[in-house]
């Protein structure tokens, strides 16, 4: 089988999986929510590709990663706006939109899935601890792009664990203690490896010299490709969204996994016959 027949990739970034690809796509997915829901009894949530800025701004998110950020914007409804802009060649030659005024940006495009959880969770106080799993459409504006390890758009799942700071740490011990055995059992070499989330200028980024000193981030990598990461947030969310378990504020780490930068691992190290992949249906976590 010629994987490139069932997965075409545009250079901005953006590509299509199909066929026999999309078919590991979803059993590798299907993997991570099985997991969650019978491990932690994770509720799956589908959140919008949306997310409003405001929130975001409660955790400094644009003084952190300007660099990622991808921003919808819209057309002014004035009617004299939207026929000068109908009228002033809306495309250029080197297909680039010629805008005339737009509305306000108040939102962006999810950046990452965990986000929604926190803001959808705010401001309440649970009396145990919290499981929940979600997958989104991810955008992060880089400086170059790889076909299914580095894309403008891809797809995240995430398990989110919120509890006191020992719930949290023993979901962490055990979602790395599972996922070392099931690397072992199908014969995936990962090497887990310390890491920093990708800050602006973080030489100077307070919150990536925190990381360096307290390290929190952990990721999964198949030759130089991280395809999942382990994160303990300690109560920073907690704070920031006012979340809170028997009136104290909550800890809260996640397991996040690319899904696409997965199939390139498959794909790169079980080859292309879909005979030789895993039989991830049968397997669990």
């Amino acid at each position: 089988m010629d994987i490139f027949q069932n997965y075409h990739w545009y250079d901005n970034g953006l590509s299509v999986i199909s066929g026999d690809l999309l078919e590991l796509y979803q059993a590798i997915d299907q993997l991570f929510v099985r997991w969650a829901t019978k491990e932690f009894h994770a509720k799956d949530h589908l959140f919008s590709t949306f997310i409003q800025a405001q929130e975001l701004e409660k955790i400094n998110y644009f003084d952190s990663f300007p660099h990622l950020v991808t921003f919808p914007i819209c057309l002014c409804p004035e009617e004299d706006n939207l026929r000068r802009f109908i009228e002033g060649k809306p495309l250029s030659l080197a297909g680039e939109i010629n805008l005339t005024a737009t509305t306000p940006v108040r939102e962006i495009l999810t950046p990452a899935a965990c986000y929604h959880i926190y803001v959808y969770l705010q401001n309440k106080n649970f009396e145990s601890p919290v499981y929940i799993t979600t997958v989104n459409n991810c955008f992060r504006r880089e400086s170059h792009y790889k076909p299914l390890q580095r894309q403008w758009n891809f797809h995240m799942r995430e398990i989110v664990c919120l509890g006191n700071q020992n719930v949290v740490e023993q979901f962490l011990e055990n979602a790395r203690e599972k996922l070392k055995n099931f690397f072992k059992a199908i014969g995936l070499p990962i090497e887990w490896d310390i890491a920093t989330d990708p800050f602006f200028q973080p030489e100077s980024n307070p919150k990536y010299i925190a990381q360096i000193v307290l390290p929190t981030k952990i990721e999964m990598i198949f030759q130089d490709v991280s395809i999942g990461s382990t994160n303990f947030h300690r109560d920073y969310f907690g704070k920031n969204f006012s979340i809170s378990m028997n009136g104290e504020t909550i800890h809260s780490a996640c397991v996040a996994f690319g899904l696409e930068r997965w199939v390139y691992a498959f794909i790169q190290h079980f080859g292309e016959r879909k005979e030789n992949w895993p039989n991830l249906h049968s397997l669990i976590i």
